[in-house]
């Protein structure tokens, strides 16, 4: 199951989170007593730009085995807030990750991010020691990217046959027709077809082109290479095999980080722990298991 839970974030923005998982057994069976109970360490799971939190759904549910998971919409995002007038700003998603974890008890807390997630959740655990005790980046880079990329992103965003009649026409132009497409990907198609909602004329984003550019905007043109180095927590570096994150640039990463860790995923392109979860669990395992036993210990 997955719970809706509502919190406040930076400039009173409102957030949706989402907790998956059955709710704690907090009854003690009879004659046994109190119950004696360890506290469930925290995970909190953020999404690129683009994305929702129903996007970690795999993720988070194979969690809550162990942990407390929860996934964030972020600004801008799913069923969070999307004022036109709010900041889309690199400090304002960090101070919503920031106002999360304190909310929702959750600290301190494994971050797992992907893309922009991945750069929320390293400059929070660089900025915040205290509230996070791991870090997972999942196919982020720490370079600049430029304004041509910039430019890019602006150009495919207008190449975008919106309205879609159909959903059906929604995961064929992202799994097949999108130019950027290199080869047919089924997991691309559907991917994006979560982030769409049904209009009066079709089928659109539901979140706001121009917000997700903004938001871009403010991390594109910088490196973030000084915020590894402040990371104190363990961290793994993950990335799809033919991702936007290239094995030599993942691996400066792991150096730069003061206890980096790597791992890569075969068959997998940027969409790594949704084109191919299996994968991505046990790329990632290892990393957590290690975690809870220090947590034990």
């Amino acid at each position: 199951m997955a719970r809706r839970i509502d919190v406040t974030g930076a400039g009173g923005v409102r957030l949706a989170a989402w907790e998956f998982g059955d709710p704690p057994k907090t009854d003690p069976a009879p004659d046994q007593g109190p119950a004696e109970t360890e506290p469930t360490p925290g995970v909190l799971l953020l999404h690129g730009l683009m994305g929702r939190a129903s996007h970690w759904a795999s993720t988070a549910r194979w969690l809550s085995g162990r942990h407390r998971a929860v996934a964030l919409d972020q600004r801008g995002h799913g069923q969070s807030e999307k004022p036109p007038r709010a900041a889309y700003t690199r400090e304002a998603y960090v101070e919503d990750a920031e106002a999360v974890l304190e909310q929702l008890g959750l600290t301190p807390a494994v971050l797992i991010g992907h893309a922009m997630g991945a750069l929320t959740a390293w400059q929070l655990a660089a900025k915040r020691p205290d509230l996070v005790r791991g870090l997972i980046i999942c196919d982020m880079r720490a370079s600049a990217l430029g304004a041509a990329s910039q430019r890019e992103w602006e150009d495919w965003f207008k190449a975008w046959p919106v309205p879609f009649a159909t959903l059906a026409d929604v995961r064929k132009w992202f799994g097949e027709d999108d130019p950027w497409v290199e080869r047919p990907n089924a997991a691309r198609g559907e991917f994006y077809a979560e982030v769409m909602h049904e209009s009066p004329d079709g089928w659109r984003p539901v979140f706001e082109p121009e917000q997700m550019l903004e938001s871009r905007e403010t991390w594109v043109y910088d490196a973030h290479w000084e915020e590894l180095t402040q990371v104190q927590c363990p961290a793994l570096v993950v990335r799809g095999l033919d991702g936007e994150l290239g094995r030599a640039e993942a691996q400066e990463m792991v150096r730069v980080l003061p206890r980096g860790q790597y791992a890569e995923v075969a068959d997998a392109g940027h969409l790594v722990h949704y084109d191919q979860p299996e994968a991505w669990r046990g790329a990632i395992e290892p990393f957590l298991d290690g975690l809870l036993t220090d947590l034990k210990g």
